[in-house]
């Protein structure tokens, strides 16, 4: 039977999932979000609800604030005050707690995203020994010292045998405590996603940021729809290279663009470490639409078309809006690959448009 201070714990948890829902945009371009993140919940302020607490004492008139005068008096406005008070409500804002899973499960009902049924059956797992108790026997390799120490003390000293002023501390056989280990199956990494990013000269931080949220919410998603995921990171402008993570979004370049470099550099990651038909994989590609030439644009287009996409899940090519690039990739893919339905192009004009791009993104669960 659930109890009643449970079920207000679950009805205030519903108000808090409704407030985050109402405000999805706006929580979606919240950058500080990332720096909030723990390993299993993120803090967020909300605003409107006040925390359920306890409030004791009567419901009598005595107390602070109570006097001689009546109701309607004028109060005493005679001090070193800064100024007349305000005229508005205040708002409450509440920091709660939200796991990660919470988070996509919110973001898939209100974008109305199908779940991903992940190609394939096999997932791939591991046996790991975990240790996880004692027991009377085992090897001496495994002997938990310190309960076997205390369980040796005890006895001596509920015989009579130990001795204060000469601490000596004998084991027998009935002392002696083992670690026992169970062998588990542990889930490893059944999804890749492959983030790649033109950081030519043209792509400043602005787009780096547009970049850089998209991609957690992105993260968020596959993550709620895979027991385990691993995320590599590309970076190119007219070569490309695979980095780390915290590179991936503070790295700035100064030369050209060639778009190809970055599909040639992920497939080599993927024919050398993930197997197709054992990994669900996930390619994502964002760069300003200004690529090098005409020729490469459509390099990539072969290379897209008879490599990446017959191995993959889904391409997803997000274009960000800049004032120096061309834009014109996108058109590309566009007139070259309008017939592939694992390519899905969105565009970036500012942090509002990331909500429909990842609308755009995942609503075919792929």
């Amino acid at each position: 039977m659930i109890s009643s201070i449970t079920k207000d714990h679950q009805r205030f948890r519903q108000i808090v999932k409704g407030k985050i829902r109402e405000d999805l945009r706006r929580f979606l371009t919240r950058g500080e979000l990332m720096g909030r993140e723990g390993k299993r919940t993120i803090s967020i302020p909300v605003r409107g609800i006040d925390s359920p607490r306890f409030r004791y004492g009567d419901n009598s008139d005595s107390g602070v604030g109570s006097g001689e005068a009546g109701a309607g008096d004028q109060a005493d406005t005679e001090g070193d005050g800064l100024g007349p008070g305000g005229t508005q409500e205040g708002k409450h804002i509440l920091e709660v707690e939200v796991s990660l899973d919470e988070l996509a499960d919110i973001l898939g009902e209100e974008l109305q995203l199908p779940r991903i049924e992940p190609k394939g059956h096999k997932q791939i797992t591991s046996e790991k020994d975990r240790y996880s108790g004692v027991r009377p026997v085992g090897p001496e390799s495994l002997r938990h010292f310190r309960r076997t120490y205390r369980k040796a003390l005890r006895r001596q000293i509920m015989t009579g045998t130990y001795n204060p002023e000469n601490p000596r501390i004998i084991f027998e056989r009935s002392d002696k405590v083992y670690r026992s280990w169970k062998t588990v199956m542990s889930p490893q990494s059944n999804a890749v996603i492959v983030y790649m990013m033109d950081v030519s000269g043209t792509m400043g931080d602005e787009q780096k940021e547009l970049v850089r949220l998209e991609a957690f919410w992105i993260d968020a998603w596959l993550r709620r729809n895979y027991r385990g995921i691993e995320s590599r990171y590309i970076v190119h402008d007219v070569r490309a290279g695979e980095v780390d993570r915290d590179t991936f979004y503070r790295i700035r370049e100064d030369g050209g663009t060639r778009i190809s470099s970055a599909f040639r550099t992920a497939r080599a990651l993927i024919e050398d470490q993930y197997v197709p038909d054992e990994w669900n994989i996930y390619l994502f590609h964002f760069s300003d639409g200004d690529n090098s030439s005409e020729s490469d644009s459509r390099e990539c287009c072969s290379m897209l078309r008879e490599h990446l996409l017959p191995m993959c899940n889904m391409f997803g090519y997000c274009q960000v809006a800049s004032a120096y690039g061309s834009g014109n990739f996108v058109n590309v893919l566009h007139e070259h690959l309008a017939e592939e339905e694992k390519l899905i192009t969105s565009r970036v004009n500012n942090k509002d448009d990331i909500y429909d791009s990842i609308k755009a993104f995942f609503a075919a669960g792929r």
